[in-house]
């Protein structure tokens, strides 16, 4: 992506500059909490078809997120070929299965009670779409040497916030999961050795007698989430 004689200080006028009052900006903000608030995480999944123009675009918001140095250090592997999907949900119950046999250990098992989460990822075959995200350790300039890239994985943390926004204002569900390890998708999905798999993302339709944990309704109110000093 970079040469190196691209890379240099311009400074450019601030694009699409907002300039709104205080009171659209209140209802832009209330209106916004009122929308991400209906997003929830979802096991149960139908398999009604997801354009592939629809997880471009959502990928397209992901790539705008902030990172270090403008690295952009993230790939999302997209898959909805139903063998490839089959054949990672097949290693991912490996992997889990070690995790609930006792892997975990006690307390992360009993954490995970409310939630009602066990081995088996039906998920990962029915879900439409899965969105492998990748954690790109180093870069390369375009004459293929090498760049260290700064603030990994938060600038992927951030950039895979960004995506489950996208996806929840396309209408779509998703659920994140995180086997461990996940070296078999790298290999899986034939990523370099710089990229490191850091989660999976089902995406798709909730099936009509979808459910979530009642536990999962249960947020932290504001003064336990913010401190403010005026």
């Amino acid at each position: 992506m970079f040469a190196r004689e691209k890379i240099n200080h311009t400074p450019l006028p601030l694009p699409d500059r907002a300039n709104m009052s205080d009171a659209e900006m209140l209802a832009a903000s209330a209106a916004f909490y009122a929308h991400i608030k209906k997003r929830h995480s979802v096991r149960d999944f139908c398999n009604r078809p997801v354009p592939r123009e629809v997880i471009e675009n959502c990928v397209l918001a992901a790539g705008t997120a902030p990172s270090g140095a403008n690295h952009q250090p993230w790939h999302f592997a997209a898959i909805s070929g139903a063998e490839m999907k089959h054949r990672i949900r097949l290693q991912a119950e490996a992997e889990e299965q070690t995790f609930y046999d006792g892997g975990a250990g006690d307390e992360w098992l009993k954490a995970l009670e409310p939630i009602g989460t066990d081995a088996n990822k039906p998920h990962l075959d029915i879900a439409p779409w899965l969105i492998v995200v990748f954690a790109q350790r180093w870069g390369q300039f375009d004459d293929g040497a090498r760049f260290k890239n700064y603030y990994v994985p938060e600038s992927v943390g951030i950039a895979t916030g960004f995506l489950l926004t996208a996806l929840h204002t396309a209408g779509l569900v998703t659920l994140t999961h995180t086997p461990n390890p996940m070296k078999f998708l790298t290999e899986a999905l034939g990523r370099p050795d710089s990229e490191k798999p850091v989660m999976i993302i089902a995406v798709g339709h909730p099936a009509e007698d979808a459910t979530v944990p009642a536990v999962a309704k249960l947020k932290k109110p504001l003064g336990e989430i913010m401190s403010v000093f005026e």
